[in-house]
């Protein structure tokens, strides 16, 4: 009996993420004027490709005692009920299911070691060391306050010392973080952080801007608002026209 009672004691519980109060500055801006620009050798727009399967787990990110599958979709017909709906009626007999699914690729962040996706190097450029810029890369993450999409636009610059990474990578790298429950400043930290422990480069310029849900379909309901966050480290941070060189390049192509 009290086994009984204990396996009907599962109940899902929702952990209030308290993360930074937003600080970046918010701008009128959409993202939908942008658009690339590829006469410039040194500005790489790209197309994220999907994240690659041989890339590691990160030990640390995946909690001991993971719910099970049958698990994650028992919870999400708990929610179904909360909301107020009946989760076995026929359009929501399968949700708990595809939300199962879906989660496992909006979160597969969890699952990648973004140091391993810059381990190789390309060190016969020709000696190139001027800056490298890979700008507009679009990316969707999931604010970890309310679990609300939030998405936009990320640009990668800096300059190299004994060589160059895949310019594919640095797109792997911000949709490695983008797939996990992130804040826009925790982010964009994160992404100079790895770039600056494997690359170690002269100099790190990273800046993201994106819409966020979770203001423009509840709390103040602004739509089209657009967030701005950036990282400088090495040149970048000491040299006030090194930051201005990267500003232009990321907007000399917007409207």
């Amino acid at each position: 009996m009290d086994a009984a009672l204990k396996s009907l004691s599962y109940r899902l519980t929702d952990t209030d993420h308290q993360g930074m109060d937003p600080i970046a500055t918010a701008a009128p801006a959409t993202l939908s004027g942008m658009r690339n620009d590829n006469s410039r050798p040194v500005e790489a727009p790209v197309e994220v490709a999907p994240l690659p399967a041989s890339a590691k787990r990160v030990p640390d990110a995946v909690a001991t005692g993971r719910p099970s599958r049958e698990e994650a979709e028992a919870a999400v017909r708990t929610l179904l009920r909360w909301a107020g709906d009946d989760p076995n009626r026929e359009g929501l007999k399968d949700t708990p299911a595809r939300v199962a699914k879906a989660y496992g690729q909006l979160f597969g962040g969890y699952e990648q070691d973004a140091d391993a996706l810059l381990e190789r190097v390309f060190e016969e450029v020709e000696g190139y060391s001027d800056i490298v810029l890979v700008r507009d890369i679009p990316f969707y993450s999931h604010c970890e306050h309310h679990m609300v999409p939030f998405m936009g636009l990320a640009h990668i610059a800096y300059y190299p010392t004994k060589g160059v990474v895949g310019l594919s990578k640095l797109a792997r790298v911000v949709d490695t973080f983008a797939r996990r429950l992130q804040t826009q400043e925790t982010m964009t930290a994160q992404i100079a952080d790895v770039i600056e422990s494997i690359l170690k480069p002269r100099g790190i310029a990273v800046m993201v801007e994106a819409e966020h849900l979770c203001m423009a379909m509840r709390g103040v309901q602004k739509a089209g608002v657009s967030t701005l966050t950036t990282q400088f480290r090495g040149v970048f941070k000491d040299d006030a026209n090194e930051q201005v060189r990267f500003l232009t390049l990321v907007r000399n192509n917007k409207n």
